[in-house]
């Protein structure tokens, strides 16, 4: 298995327990793909530096996880269909 970050930005207008829901659904995709999350740090509410989609905030989340090669790309479909994401990014750690 791979490590892996992921820094994913929610939609700021989402109440607490919508936006727990959120970060709880990404942490089971990567479970049940077989991969494991290592590390959930939640950034909390941040300006961003220029307005995405008629937000000028997001709540940020950085996710550290170890996963096989395929999981990032499974990961990063349900990320561009879930509404509530405005912005992410993943990267491997092996790569530095």
């Amino acid at each position: 298995m791979r490590e892996y970050e992921t820094m994913f930005v929610i939609n700021p207008t989402l109440d607490a327990e919508a936006t727990q829901a959120v970060i709880e659904r990404f942490k089971n995709l990567i479970s049940e793909q077989g991969g494991e999350v290592r590390n959930v740090d939640e950034w909390g509410r941040r300006k961003l530096a220029y307005e995405i989609k008629d937000f000028n905030e997001g709540y940020y989340v950085l996710m550290e996880f170890a996963a096989n090669p395929d999981l990032p790309a499974e990961l990063e479909r349900v990320y561009k269909i879930t509404d509530d994401i405005i912005r992410y990014l993943i990267i491997s750690k092996e790569d530095k």
